[in-house]
């Protein structure tokens, strides 16, 4: 299964199969490597990134990728997302959890990554990951892979709640945060973070919770169409992108955008348009779907 997931044809016959022009691909969650030593850590980046490159170049205009990064190494990580980004044609960095040995979102030590992101204009996806894989001996006690169904959204949430709360969107306010899975709990729950934002007994940032909407997007990756439907209403059309957990166990194996009552322009917007303008990728240039899309 995986030796044929490894050929970007295998990909590209699926994409071709689901109607899909071009995708960002990117190392799966499970191998982002924070809680390694720092050195393997700033190697293995390196390579992932290396090996991305290279997948994608079998047609790169349908094919690009997020880069990889050490973030318990922020210094190194912030030189490898230019090199990514800049010599391999990375379209932003890909980020998850919320433990970069032993850092935060908020941390200050990360001022680094998102100052090369604002530089490059360049949106980080965030993508948790099942942190019992850090477990050792006790990940057989994460029942029912709850870290990574439950705990996924959770960690999705809390970046959305420790870049504003650490106040990183002040200090950055240009970060453009992209968080899939429907935007964690964010969508449903924003009403009452934006109440209790103030009501903190610590909390570093200037402005109201909803004044920062605008450096987020979310995805329409949600298996209920209400939910869909819902998440985009509360959002905005045009802070919303069509992400899919393509081939994965959990992922959604239809056309997030059917049934879903829009007007043809704010569908497009979500199908491809928002994320153009995102990534900074010119329509035409975007490879077309095979003869059986």
């Amino acid at each position: 299964y995986m030796e044929r997931w490894r050929d970007p044809a295998t990909r590209l016959a699926g994409m071709d199969a689901a109607g899909q022009n071009a995708q960002v691909v990117s190392v799966p969650s499970h191998c982002y490597m924070y809680w390694a030593e720092k050195d393997f850590s700033v190697r293995f980046a390196r390579k992932v990134n290396d090996v991305l490159a290279e997948y994608c170049s079998a047609d790169p205009s349908r094919l690009m990728f997020w880069a990889h990064a050490p973030l318990n190494a922020p210094e190194e990580a912030a030189k490898e997302i230019r090199r990514a980004c800049g010599e391999l044609g990375a379209r932003g960095l890909v980020a998850g959890g919320s433990n970069f040995g032993g850092l935060e979102y908020d941390s200050p030590e990360l001022d680094p990554v998102w100052a090369a992101m604002c530089d490059l204009d360049l949106p980080i996806f965030v993508h948790a990951y099942n942190q019992s894989v850090t477990w050792g001996d006790k990940a057989n006690s994460d029942r029912f892979e709850t870290t990574a169904i439950v705990g996924m959204n959770y960690d999705e949430t809390k970046c959305f709640w420790y870049l504003i709360n650490g106040g990183v969107l002040d200090r950055f306010p240009d970060l453009k945060v992209y968080i899939t899975h429907g935007g964690g709990y964010v969508p449903y729950q924003l009403g009452r973070l934006a109440q209790t934002n103030p009501n903190l007994d610590t909390y570093h940032n200037k402005k109201p919770v909803l004044d920062y909407m605008k450096n987020f997007y979310f995805d329409v990756e949600l298996h209920e169409l209400a939910m869909r439907k819902a998440a985009i209403e509360v959002i905005g059309a045009d802070r919303m992108l069509y992400g899919s957990n393509f081939g994965g166990s959990d992922a959604v194996r239809h056309d997030l955008t059917d049934g879903l009552g829009l007007s043809d322009e704010d569908l497009q917007k979500i199908r491809w348009k928002n994320a153009c303008d995102l990534l900074h990728l010119d329509p035409a240039k975007i490879g077309a779907v095979g003869p059986t899309g």
